[in-house]
């Protein structure tokens, strides 16, 4: 898994705009067959399991190491191998792992084939760094698929495409002083890491998932993952491919505006806030604080904790990949089996609510909620109570369906006289409810809830006139419109698309028989006077640059740094840095507009970077992350217009582009001939 240093939380701007944004060719969508089993399981367990299970998390005086121990404590290779002979895990039982898993409720189970270190718990036949060469000597691959075949629980494999072990993966780790990376041979690894997972997916049976991982090291990049992708596919066709295939789409692959590959996103530690429509996704989490076994961590999270996690991810739509760190024994500890016995205890009861549901219809202020066809043309809405309400009263706010019935699950059902109206709310008076219940709430038709219209311009400004599209997913409702930001009435005009000359508020509400069946919705769109284009006499083509050097974390730092060197550019070409790691550059020239209008300037990076147009900051994608794309809108009259870039490599990969879209021209990379410098 990533380190701890590097889990970045993923912001819940890009969860509200992920609704908006297009897809990508390489995103299956929900209704892609493959994903059915997947999307309808919803819980599943991971396995970290490996050589660094065998000092549990401790190396000389430190205790604080999981499955990066190699790395976080500086362990040189023939040192780390001879952990090689120490690992023999005789209390190691796939049967009773499978169950385990069975029993909780979890329907796959995901297990590090290999993980960072380049160790295989497989029977490789093109090394001998595998379990194998271990006193084991069992292929423990084939023990769990074996397992999981018997008791019908999909088999997947994780697969580390970093390798701190192999000749040829580049680059070595930092530290790493003593490895030569003399005649080292990036795609006589890619051969090999193809060459395992042939293997992994031609002698275990049919795999649901391939997860990939350490996809973020500057040598691995969307083009090989494409052909990765493919690869794979190739083996097994219907298998699963998570977005770390790739480096596109932000930390966890859930940027679609990044391109993310792969066929789902994999938020880590963190659960998103909002449901992503039309999006794939899998919360991985620890139950405590490591991946891997440390044998000194005890911070465990509760099974209510778990409990709640689980029905948040469900009724965001997602899935929920629990993690264990199997012992130096091969034994899952204590507190995990408990923790997973308390959930399958739960699970029993309520467990029709969490599988093969999707995204609830709304937010609810005391629980959550899970969605699934009651049959008939009705909806079941499951909804998950996180504390008992006072008088056992559960209010559910703007749901104007119809109530049909409802019942407490593992409990009776809800009297008809208990199931009621007020106002625009649903109000259920269910008796004994406990903290993590779930009641069964059956209504008529689809949801029908108090949701606003959805508002959308180009940009939030414009330049002469602007077109304005209102919209609303609901049945039956009329929308209607004023443009002067006061709330729409029964007698206001009814709107879909509206053409705008002038500054506006557009405010937006939905009606259903002359009365007001949603919140407003307000944008205010501001007309602009494009800025003016500089006279620059005698500009010529190209950009002017600075390279510097540096751990920088922050764009500041890189602009506060003393150059190593300076020259000219054709565009915004990093090319150049003469060290690996930790450096970055800051560009500065003029960008030629062609006509009067708005512009988007979008700025993707990997790691940190700013953009000024004008002087002024457009985009800020500042501090370290994955490719991450961000936009900004401008208003420019036709010419030259002063433009800066700063970006700066942290650790990792790395990756700059800087693209434009606006007044006919379609979203792409800004190209050469657009860019200027002074003389």
């Amino acid at each position: 898994m990533m380190t701890p240093n590097s889990l970045r939380h993923v912001l819940a701007a890009v969860m509200c705009l992920a609704a908006f944004l297009p897809k990508t060719h390489a995103q299956a969508p929900l209704s892609d067959p493959r994903l059915t089993w997947w999307s309808q399981a919803r819980f599943g367990m991971f396995i970290h399991f490996g050589l660094y299970a065998v000092p549990g998390g401790k190396w000389g005086d430190k205790t604080s190491h999981g499955e990066w121990i190699r790395d976080t404590a500086r362990i040189p290779v023939a040192e780390y191998e001879k952990l090689l002979g120490q690992f023999n895990p005789t209390g190691f039982d796939a049967e009773q792992i499978v169950l385990a898993a069975k029993n909780a409720g979890m329907k796959y189970i995901v297990i590090t084939s290999k993980h960072h270190d380049g160790f295989c718990l497989f029977d490789s036949k093109v090394t001998d760094w595998d379990v194998m060469s271990t006193p084991f000597k069992r292929d423990i691959m084939k023990e769990m698929a074996d397992a999981c075949h018997k008791h019908g629980i999909k088999i997947c494999w994780y697969y580390s495409i970093m390798d701190w072990h192999h000749p040829d993966y580049l680059p070595r780790r930092p530290w790493e002083k003593d490895r030569t990376t003399e005649g080292a041979d990036f795609d006589r690894y890619v051969a090999y890491m193809k060459a395992q997972l042939k293997e992994l997916l031609t002698n275990y049976g049919e795999i649901g998932v391939l997860w990939f991982d350490g996809q973020w090291e500057h040598n691995w990049t969307d083009e090989r993952g494409r052909d990765l992708y493919a690869y794979v596919r190739g083996l097994q066709p219907n298998i699963i491919i998570n977005s770390r295939v790739g480096r596109a789409g932000g930390d966890f692959g859930l940027d679609r505006q990044s391109g993310m590959l792969g066929d789902y996103g994999t938020p880590e530690q963190t659960i998103p806030e909002f449901a992503i429509p039309d999006m794939p996704w899998e919360t991985c989490m620890t139950m405590n604080g490591h991946w891997g076994y440390n044998a000194a961590d005890k911070s465990f999270k509760t099974s209510e904790d778990l409990i709640r996690k689980l029905a948040d991810i469900a009724s965001k739509g997602g899935n929920f990949l629990l993690n264990v760190g199997p012992t130096g024994e091969g034994k899952i500890p204590p507190t995990s089996i408990e923790r997973l016995k308390e959930m399958g205890e739960w699970m029993k009861v309520n467990g029709e609510s969490i599988y093969g549901t999707v995204a609830g219809p709304m937010p609810l202020s005391w629980g959550c909620v899970t969605r699934a066809d009651a049959g008939g043309g009705n909806t079941r809405l499951y909804l998950h109570v996180n504390e008992p309400p006072k008088a056992g009263v559960l209010v559910l706010p703007g749901l104007l369906n119809t109530p049909v019935s409802a019942g407490v699950l593992g409990g009776g059902a809800v009297p008809a006289n208990k199931l009621t109206r007020r106002d625009d709310a649903v109000v259920i008076a269910a008796a004994g409810l406990k903290a993590d219940s779930v009641v069964r709430l059956d209504i008529q038709g689809t949801p029908d809830v108090a949701i606003p219209p959805a508002i959308k311009a180009d940009a939030p400004i414009f330049v002469g006139s602007t077109t304005v599209t209102i919209t609303s997913d609901r049945k039956d409702v009329e929308v209607r419109a004023t443009v002067d930001g006061t709330d729409p009435v029964a007698t206001s005009p009814i709107a879909s698309t509206l053409t705008l000359k002038e500054t506006a508020t557009v405010a937006a509400r939905c009606f259903r028989a002359g009365k007001a069946v949603s919140p407003v919705a307000k944008e205010t769109l501001t007309r602009v006077q494009p800025t003016p284009a500089v006279n620059v006499p005698g500009a010529v083509a190209g950009l002017k640059f600075t390279y510097a050097e540096g751990a920088f974390k922050t764009v500041a730092e890189l602009m506060a740094a003393k150059p190593v060197s300076s020259g000219t550019a054709a565009t915004f070409d990093y090319s150049g840095h003469k060290v690996l790691t930790d450096w970055g550059f800051v560009y500065s020239g003029y960008v030629k507009v062609p006509a009067d209008g708005v512009y988007r300037f979008t700025l993707g990076s990997d790691d940190g970077g700013m953009m000024w147009v004008g002087g002024k900051v457009l985009i800020d994608n500042d501090k370290p992350h994955s490719y991450h794309e961000r936009t900004g809108d401008v208003a420019l009259a036709a010419g030259l217009h002063p433009i800066k870039v700063a970006f700066f490599e942290n650790s990792g990969g790395f990756e700059l582009k800087v693209k434009w879209s606006g007044a006919g021209l379609a979203k792409q990379e800004i190209p050469a001939a657009a860019l200027f410098r002074d003389p």
